[in-house]
């Protein structure tokens, strides 16, 4: 029974990281940018996700709000902050977006505060059993949020022509151009369906734990790099098996090895240990 508690667990969270690995492969697999600002906007749907949810008590109506204003906030940072950019090195927008989201976490401190904000009646908080095990109705949504998002996002991409399109894009842009694909368009649409995915993680972490603060996305941006690189950079697959699998492994290893590591410290030393015998990541080609 413990084990099947810690699997579940572990599945909640590791649905977080898939919600906000996605988004960056989306962006890498389109551009080769490792979008470390993504993690902003995950912070930042968690901020309104509070707030629209203590001014009306809808957390449906704070989704419908924070998801498609990220998406438009992200398709803004690729036109401003990544788009002049493309020219240059990997590295060049790499650094402008880590510069990127040093100053909107500065800028949440301002704007919001350095000590957080809480929902003042937290929602979905009943338990709920399953085979004997009891999760919040905060956790259950979490996963049959993530999947619903996710299994949304296989279908556009795998049965519609804008699907199609992308592949096309990061195959060979000049040549999807030359057959009338959009390119701007298409960049466009990867950003806003990868920064409303981390909105919607940064409303359900923000649910789960009852808190918002300015660095929140600072750890999940971290392990979010290192799972699309586990993943095999770019392969949307591997990322959704990399970040399930790395929840899965902090749960269980905060009981067996939470004696001398913490939760991160167990979920760094798995990827590096992963990544030691397969460099590539799990679904990356040598």
């Amino acid at each position: 029974m413990l084990a099947f508690e810690l699997l579940l667990q572990g599945l909640v969270q590791g649905s977080i990281y898939a919600l906000i690995a996605v988004g960056l492969t989306l962006v890498y697999g389109l551009l080769r940018i490792l979008h470390v600002a993504h993690a902003g906007l995950f912070t930042l749907g968690g901020y309104i996700g509070v707030l629209v949810t203590n001014a009306t008590g809808s957390l449906a109506l704070a989704l419908l709000i924070a998801m498609p204003a990220m998406g438009l906030f992200g398709i803004a940072i690729y036109r401003t902050c990544y788009q002049p950019l493309l020219g240059r090195p990997p590295y060049v927008a790499l650094i402008a977006s880590i510069g990127l989201f040093i100053m909107m976490e500065e800028l949440f401190r301002l704007i919001f505060g350095p000590y957080g904000l809480s929902y003042v009646a937290p929602p979905l908080q009943d338990p709920v059993g399953i085979l004997g095990v009891n999760l919040k109705q905060a956790e259950l949504a979490a996963m049959v949020g993530a999947v619903v998002l996710i299994g949304g996002l296989a279908f556009l991409a795998g049965r519609t022509r804008i699907g199609t399109a992308s592949r096309a894009t990061v195959t060979d842009p000049k040549m999807a151009e030359a057959f009338g694909v959009n390119i701007a368009r298409i960049r466009d649409i990867n950003f806003f369906v990868g920064s409303a995915l981390a909105a919607s993680a940064g409303v359900i972490v923000a649910l789960l734990n009852n808190l918002v603060e300015p660095t929140m996305g600072s750890v999940p941006s971290y392990k979010a790099l290192a799972i699309i690189v586990l993943g095999g950079l770019g392969d949307l697959r591997g990322t959704l098996i990399a970040a399930l699998a790395l929840g899965v492994i902090e749960s269980f290893g905060t009981i067996y090895l939470g004696s001398f590591l913490d939760r991160d410290a167990i979920a760094f030393a798995f990827l590096i240990a992963v990544l030691m015998i397969r460099p590539q990541g799990l679904f990356g080609k040598a």
